[in-house]
């Protein structure tokens, strides 16, 4: 399949990454859009957009079109994704370029379909997708066409996709309603009950990555944040450790714990062999969330590893099926609708 333009898009509930087909990762922008409310005109994407959340007069929406990885907003996301085409591909109309889009693993044929016509809706010519994890594999240079079994743990804004792997195919694979999203909420919610004090999500997601840890620290860490006394009604300082953010976080890390247990249990005993000596992959930002390695490492009694690409690693994956597309199709790792 040798089209002029070829494009892979990780459309991540927090981030979209843009991989374009011989110049590699093009653009990484938070998954914000933002729009004049009276004529339904997008002003702004991504980083640009993320900056106007919670400071826009009442006729411009900061809006995130996706939630839980899946579209929840459609005309916002093919605005979007129109908006994405212009930037990296130009504003010509005579090429239609092909499009392979991430979607988590646990998606309906309805928003898989959902996401192919925003896509077409948006100016894009052929339009496929590819699992989450299934990319996040390839990106990360595992060994998934041989016989021998594989685990990739992808840790999203919006979902945690848990596959294994073997003979190129996904074997057994799992998606979470839970990541990066879930852990600055818990945040929030926190600073809220224990010290009256209301917070944005961006803040959340600064402490979270600050101070933010699964397991404890040889060091521990403190920072100070400010928010909105919620007696008073005045802005307030206060100082948070990371012992006391570890707690907060612990119900998201718990669950995505535990569903990799349960993924670990439902797999082939040859398979589980496999993943015993070759370890588990973890990748997507919440991968870099500090001693989750360790914590599921100590709960499944298997090494883990972060993958040297996290963040990128599903967006490197669409790239590098792009450039054997036909390969990769007939595999049935894509879906085309």
């Amino acid at each position: 399949m040798k089209l002029a333009r070829e494009i892979g898009i990780d459309l991540g509930t927090a981030n979209i990454l843009v991989y374009r087909r011989g110049k590699g990762i093009v653009l990484m922008e938070p998954t914000v859009v933002a729009m004049d409310t009276t004529n339904k005109r997008v002003l702004a994407v991504g980083n640009a957009a993320r900056d106007l959340i919670g400071r826009t007069p009442g006729h411009i929406q900061a809006i995130r079109p996706l939630k839980d990885g899946v579209i929840a907003d459609y005309t916002t996301t093919y605005k979007m994704l129109e908006f994405l085409r212009k930037k990296t591909c130009g504003s010509s109309q005579f090429f239609r370029p092909t499009v392979l889009i991430c979607v988590p693993s646990g998606v309906t044929n309805v928003e898989r379909r959902a996401v192919v016509k925003a896509a077409h809706a948006a100016g894009f010519g052929h339009a496929m997708t590819i699992e989450e994890p299934m990319a996040a594999a390839i990106g990360c240079g595992l060994a998934i066409a041989s016989p021998t079994g594989n685990m990739v743990v992808d840790i999203g804004g919006g979902t945690t996709d848990i596959a294994v792997f073997s003979f190129g195919g996904i074997v057994i694979s799992h998606s979470l309603r839970v990541g990066g999203n879930k852990m600055d909420e818990a945040i929030v919610r926190h600073i809220r009950n224990v010290y009256s004090l209301a917070i944005g999500e961006q803040t959340a997601e600064e402490v979270k990555i600050r101070i933010g840890s699964a397991f404890p620290l040889e060091q521990e860490l403190r920072m100070n944040i400010r928010g909105r006394d919620l007696v008073a009604g005045l802005p307030k300082t206060i100082e948070v450790t990371s012992e006391e953010i570890r707690e907060a976080l612990t119900e998201p890390v718990r669950q995505i714990a535990e569903k990799l247990c349960s993924v670990l249990e439902e797999t082939p005993p040859e398979l589980a062999s496999d993943i015993i000596q070759s370890g588990i992959t973890l990748t997507g930002g919440g991968s870099l969330l500090r001693g989750i390695d360790r914590l599921l490492e100590n709960v499944t009694e298997i090494p883990v590893r972060v993958a040297d690409n996290a963040l990128h690693s599903v967006a490197i994956g669409t790239g590098r099926a792009l450039e054997q597309i036909d390969q990769i199709v007939r595999s049935g790792a894509v879906s085309k609708l």
